[in-house]
């Protein structure tokens, strides 16, 4: 991944405390996190995707759980990707969706599909009450190289009805998908494969080498779908293989 920042042996690792896990409601959380006061974290980011790292704003973590190692980072070889028949359908269907990539910068558009979708995945959940301020911190931040991939129908008025929004990370030989929202009445679309399938289609044509996915985790009822993109690669904590 490059020529690693100078000073390597300064990076500081904190252990937050614990925490309500955001996918296992009765389980207790705690995450590894690089030194968010770094000034070297933008040149760090694209080797700690490579450890198996996620950002969240300006946090870099990994889940560091006593006793729980179900949070698997994954990450897909965009060269050796070939879509199965159920993501061949969700192109097909999905084929006049135009796709268009934006600096990551906030539109009261996105920011009134964002509350939505949040509003019908995540009531209850302590993010449905996000708005301008929280989307600028949780998607955008202030360091990274990010960007808005925006999939909307086709309009000849100019930009049609906005679809989906995939918020999208770009280091030099990798895309992370960091977080995507959609139209919640359009979800019989399969926005959120169609988002993945499109962000592969833009890291072949930049050749870049992997899309990281973030964690995966067995049988969750929202992360194990990840599994469906295939041939996926897999963090053990030392090393990433093909997950089988």
């Amino acid at each position: 991944m490059g020529t690693e920042p100078q000073d390597s042996d300064d990076l500081r690792l904190f252990h937050t405390g614990e925490h309500a896990c955001g996918y296992w409601p009765e389980r207790l959380a705690r995450d590894l996190v690089l030194d968010p006061r770094d000034p070297r974290l933008r040149q760090w980011y694209p080797h700690a995707l490579g450890w198996g790292f996620r950002r969240s704003g300006d946090i870099v973590y990994r889940p560091h759980c006593a006793g729980c190692r179900a949070c698997v980072a994954v990450r897909i070889p965009v060269d050796r990707f070939v879509p199965d028949r159920s993501q061949r359908r969700c192109l097909a269907r999905n084929a006049h969706v135009e796709m268009r990539v934006l600096p990551a910068q906030r539109t009261g558009e996105q920011l009134a599909l964002y509350r939505r979708y949040l509003a019908a995945r995540h009531a209850g959940g302590g993010m449905d009450g996000h708005g301008a301020p929280e989307f600028d911190q949780f998607l955008i931040g202030s360091w990274s190289e990010g960007r808005f991939l925006e999939l909307r129908d086709p309009s000849p008025q100019g930009p049609g009805k906005l679809l989906a929004v995939a918020v999208t990370d770009c280091t030099e030989t990798a895309l992370s998908a960091v977080y995507t929202f959609y139209d919640p009445e359009e979800a019989d679309r399969g926005l959120g494969t169609l988002a993945i399938l499109r962000q592969l289609e833009w890291a072949r044509r930049e050749r870049r080498r992997h899309l990281y996915l973030g964690y995966w985790i067995q049988d969750h009822p929202k992360m194990d779908y990840k599994r469906r993109f295939r041939p996926l690669e897999a963090f053990d904590g030392r090393q990433w293989h093909d997950l089988p």
